[in-house]
């Protein structure tokens, strides 16, 4: 499991020949740095200097703690998801029972992995709206590990959002599709937001 090896196994077997792990794992992985980031910056703005602030940092490092291993499940589960879609591919498809039976595995298998990608958008609106309600009040000494965790957030949506689009060709069921082209229509929303979100750090730093 990638959420258990160390960087080095899971960046040697991202780098192989084979298709697991591949983009859709790398990008649950941008979503859970940009959570561990937030966590940081959260646990960095607290204390005196920060105590009318204090209930609100709490919930921000609570979402962020909990949203670090939901990105990293998400990272497993879309290596698993594509395995399935890979073997769903390799079936016999020698007569007609078998081309029948291997056109219905490839259409569960492609459902079923476009799952991560569709709740990853979900995770990572979560972490930019998280960054958004940080920004105000943060440390200064570590704003920038704000626009940093904006970064890894727009990365996690970005790459969700263009596995969802390669499987719009190969779904047949017309309420996956629709459920599809909304999860890329909140993935723009996302990224926009997170663009947003780093510029905004950018000013504070540079002004």
């Amino acid at each position: 499991m990638i959420s258990s090896e160390t960087i080095e196994d899971y960046l040697g077997r991202l780098a192989s020949g084979e298709p697991t792990p591949g983009g859709g794992a790398a990008g649950a992985l941008h979503a859970a740095q940009a959570a561990a980031l937030l966590s940081m910056v959260a646990r960095f703005s607290t204390g005196p200097k920060f105590a009318e602030h204090e209930a609100e940092v709490h919930d921000i490092l609570e979402r962020s703690e909990e949203l670090r291993p939901t990105a990293l499940a998400l990272a497993d589960a879309d290596e698993e998801a594509f395995g399935s879609v890979i073997a769903a591919y390799g079936l016999p498809r020698s007569t007609d029972d078998e081309k029948a039976a291997r056109t219905r595995a490839i259409q569960s298998s492609l459902v079923a992995a476009a799952v991560p990608p569709r709740e990853l958008v979900t995770v990572a609106d979560a972490l930019v709206q998280l960054g958004r309600r940080l920004v105000d009040f943060s440390n200064p000494n570590v704003i920038s590990d704000v626009a940093a965790a904006a970064e890894a957030a727009r990365a996690a949506a970005a790459t969700a959002r263009v596995n969802l689009e390669i499987n719009l060709s190969g779904i047949k069921d017309s309420d996956v599709l629709s459920a599809l082209v909304a999860a890329i229509e909140t993935a723009d929303v996302v990224i926009e937001e997170a663009e947003s979100l780093s510029q905004r750090v950018r000013k504070q730093i540079l002004r």
